[in-house]
């Protein structure tokens, strides 16, 4: 039998993609990868160009002063990741962080445990986190910017209520050592040290939320969730009770944030989270997570921190007027929104091509 005759290809289906689109593919690549590196590169000119102008900047005690100042943003920051990650938000931090160091003073005032005033600011924190996932989840609200926008006043309030609008003096010892204390052993600023042990913290609590986010199926869920909350539910992942957990961390490292308050100042004060909450948001979105939902790192968001409290400190050496920081915190937002928008049109491109290409 003769083999029947095979109608020959087109030589268009063996031939190589245009040269221009390979190129194309490769310099979205480039890009992309560039603008996650995005704030990296921030944090990495603002510390070169401080160092220029200032010859104190890159001191041994300023560098502390700046990890001690920003040690309270950083933990905000962590949990307010987690929060915007699944596309929501929690304004309520900051009241939080007041609330819990009123209580946790208080009870080290009234009963003169560590333990009990620990464990109460840390239950207070988590208990506010509860109440805002289950007004959003089981109160059906349309979006989480208004059950925690309402306990951003409710906490403010109830703390300056249980303090009689006063600063309540005092804390455990090993709270104020954790808050306000340095290394000392740690070599290059005389026998107190520089480097401080709230750093500590939040490197401990950014471990913590790594190992979370990566390695347990909650932490993918996070994501997941965030990425499209339809989907999710199609593969059979518990979306309320995500979003309640993670709107329960945000609380509980709200408490965390209140005992470095609370060490640092040896005192609790019903007004010490003011705009704490935009802190830590900016924090998160100069890191590049987007509001969107399913994208945002831990270490990108410990950098969004660190460069707001690199400008701030810069714009005090330079000695220039401190209503400028907001100024200068603002803008830096707006950029990186900005970005994050260019980042999102970027990536269809490349999606586009890639398509394209494998076609």
């Amino acid at each position: 039998m003769v083999a029947p005759v095979r109608a020959l290809d087109p030589p268009e289906a063996h031939a190589s993609p245009p040269a221009h689109r390979g190129a194309g593919h490769r310099g979205l690549r480039v890009v992309l990868a560039a603008m996650q590196l995005g704030p990296t590169v921030v944090l990495v000119l603002l510390v070169v160009l401080l160092s220029l102008v200032s010859d104190v900047f890159l001191s041994f005690e300023n560098v502390g002063n700046v990890l001690k100042q920003s040690a309270v943003v950083c933990v905000l920051a962590l949990g307010q990741l987690l929060v915007i990650v699944t596309r929501g938000i929690d304004l309520s931090v900051g009241s939080n962080l007041s609330l819990s160091a009123v209580v946790g003073a208080m009870v080290w005032r009234d009963h003169g445990s560590a333990t009990l005033a620990i464990a109460a600011a840390l239950a207070t924190g988590a208990l506010v986190g509860a109440v805002n996932g289950l007004l959003y989840v089981k109160g059906r609200l349309p979006h989480p910017f208004i059950p925690t926008l309402a306990m951003l006043t409710a906490a403010s309030g109830l703390a300056l209520y249980l303090s009689d609008s006063r600063t309540i003096q005092g804390a455990p010892p090993l709270v104020h050592a954790i808050g306000a204390g340095r290394i000392s052993w740690i070599p290059g600023a005389g026998p107190v040290g520089w480097f401080p042990i709230a750093t500590i913290v939040v490197v401990a609590v950014a471990t913590v939320v790594t190992l979370v986010t990566r390695r347990l199926v909650w932490g993918r869920w996070i994501y997941c969730v965030g990425g499209s909350p339809e989907a999710a539910v199609r593969n059979g992942i518990p979306v309320p009770s995500v979003l309640v957990s993670v709107y329960v961390v945000s609380g509980l490292l709200a408490g965390v944030a209140a005992l470095l308050t609370l060490g640092k100042g040896n005192a609790g004060s019903p007004t010490s989270g003011a705009l704490a909450e935009l802190d830590a948001i900016a924090a998160v979105i100069i890191g590049g997570a987007s509001f969107l939902g399913g994208r945002g790192t831990v270490i990108n968001a410990l950098t969004g921190a660190l460069v707001i409290a690199v400008m701030r400190n810069g714009l005090n050496l330079l000695g220039i007027d401190p209503n400028w920081q907001y100024m200068a915190t603002g803008a830096v937002i707006v950029g990186a929104v900005e970005l994050d928008v260019l980042r999102g049109r970027l990536e269809s491109r490349f999606r586009s091509l890639q398509a394209v290409t494998d076609a």
